[in-house]
């Protein structure tokens, strides 16, 4: 993802990987994670069964970068090799975050002329197609493929609308890691990775005192909305962060005060330059030695663990290490690439065939090793996942984990609502005046909240 994130901005976009809450009765949720109702309504789809032309398949991605386009292919041979009498037509469209795709994409669908199935972002994000009647639900294709007890239950609450499911989780990644460089710690005398809010703002402190060195990394403007999402979760915790998405939620509330009193003194201690950058130079400065600390998704792994041109070649524990966001252990905020069944599909056999392979154990566990994330399946190889891919499997599968999903990645915030927040947090970009940014916060909320 992640060049793609660098492009999910909505009001400032600029540049791997990343949602009016008019996802309004999908915020009603039933585990307080993001958006389902509690009750699951049948599609209108056949099941999977491959009803319609199944001669070709149109399949619409951004995944074209290295890594991402390696695990598209494995999937892709895997779809020749289950259908071999269906021509697969990738129609990839290269961009960091579907900036550009999402762009050819919905002048198509416009124009009536769709794709046979389309990625995009688990979650509010897909809120548009949905409501203009551009994508179909597939609870008929869930039962019918036993996918439902093959996907974690709160995935499923916080992926459905109005009790529906209408999309099909390929990965998850992790949005709330820290990443730091153990050298800078420990000459500020650091033990360890801060593990609350409040040990974070004193942390960066400390490195700034005792090293000189920078003590968070940021990039573009974007990062500061990722980071204010993990502050958010780290300061308030799983249940009242999921509730901040709810309608009717109060975003005025002495918690949320707090926990943006905390966002704008942790926000003293990154660079006034940080907005030139984008996410990949912030990250690189941890694993330089040039700071200390750098909160973003684990789409930094495959950036720092990567060989040339792509990545940097870094040392895990040498250059650089991991850890939850601070205060966020135990809760995994989430983001999904996922594929839909577009109305008026002109191969729509092709493209249940398609959903088919992306919702299977032997193509999410194709895909995601090459990809840099884990499956969203429960039944997937963990001999397959290493490294820090390990670590994610097992904090993904623990049965007793939270999932709160992230806004900034499309999963509980509407699009026009994603760039109202954008909006709010540019403006304390400039005023580093936390109770505007809360009044600005309290206001998108009523505003795309119904």
């Amino acid at each position: 993802m992640r060049g793609r994130a660098a492009n999910r901005r909505t009001a400032s976009r600029a540049g791997r990987a990343g949602g009016s809450r008019t996802w309004r009765a999908a915020a009603a949720l039933a585990l307080g994670g993001a958006l389902a109702l509690s009750a699951c309504g049948g599609g209108d789809d056949d099941g999977g069964k491959g009803g319609g032309d199944a001669s070709k398949v149109e399949v619409f991605s951004w995944w074209t970068g290295p890594g991402e386009a390696d695990g598209l292919n494995a999937m892709i041979e895997e779809f020749k090799k289950k259908n071999p009498n269906t021509q697969f037509v990738n129609a990839a469209i290269a961009g960091g975050s579907g900036t550009q795709a999402q762009a050819v994409l919905a002048s198509r669908l416009q124009n009536r002329k769709p794709p046979d199935s389309f990625q995009g972002h688990a979650g509010a994000e897909l809120l548009d197609y949905i409501k203009a009647g551009q994508i179909e639900p597939l609870d008929s294709f869930y039962d019918s493929n036993n996918l439902r007890a093959a996907y974690p239950e709160q995935l499923l609450q916080q992926i459905s609308y109005q009790g529906k499911i209408y999309s099909v989780p390929v990965n998850i990644h992790r949005s709330n890691m820290l990443w730091y460089n153990p050298g800078i710690l420990k000459d500020a005398g650091i033990a360890g990775p801060p593990k609350t809010v409040a040990e974070f703002a004193t942390a960066l402190k400390t490195v700034k005192d005792k090293t000189g060195k920078v003590p968070l990394s940021l990039g573009a403007q974007w990062t500061a909305d990722h980071l204010l999402e993990n502050v958010l979760l780290g300061s308030m915790g799983a249940d009242a962060y999921n509730a901040l998405w709810k309608p009717g939620a109060d975003w005025s509330s002495p918690q949320v005060t707090t926990a943006l009193g905390q966002f704008a003194e942790i926000m003293k201690y990154t660079t006034a330059e940080a907005a030139s950058t984008d996410w990949q130079g912030a990250a690189k400065a941890v694993a330089d030695g040039k700071a200390a600390f750098n909160i973003m998704g684990d789409w930094a792994y495959g950036y720092f663990t990567g060989g040339a041109p792509n990545g940097l070649g870094k040392k895990l524990d040498t250059d650089f290490k991991y850890a939850a966001a601070p205060g966020t252990e135990g809760t995994y905020m989430w983001l999904s690439d996922s594929f839909t069944l577009p109305k008026g599909a002109p191969h729509r056999g092709g493209a249940l065939a398609w959903l088919k392979v992306a919702a299977s154990k032997e193509g999410q566990d194709l895909f995601n090793p090459k990809k840099g994330s884990v499956p969203a399946r429960k039944d997937a190889d963990k001999s397959l996942y290493k490294g820090y891919l390990e670590y994610a499997f097992n904090e993904w599968n623990k049965p007793d984990v939270k999932l709160a999903g992230s806004f900034w990645h499309g999963v509980n915030a509407s699009k026009k609502w994603h760039t109202d927040i954008d909006t709010a947090v540019g403006l304390f970009l400039q005023s580093k005046d936390a109770a505007k940014l809360q009044e600005a916060l309290v206001a998108a909320a009523k505003n795309n909240a119904q």
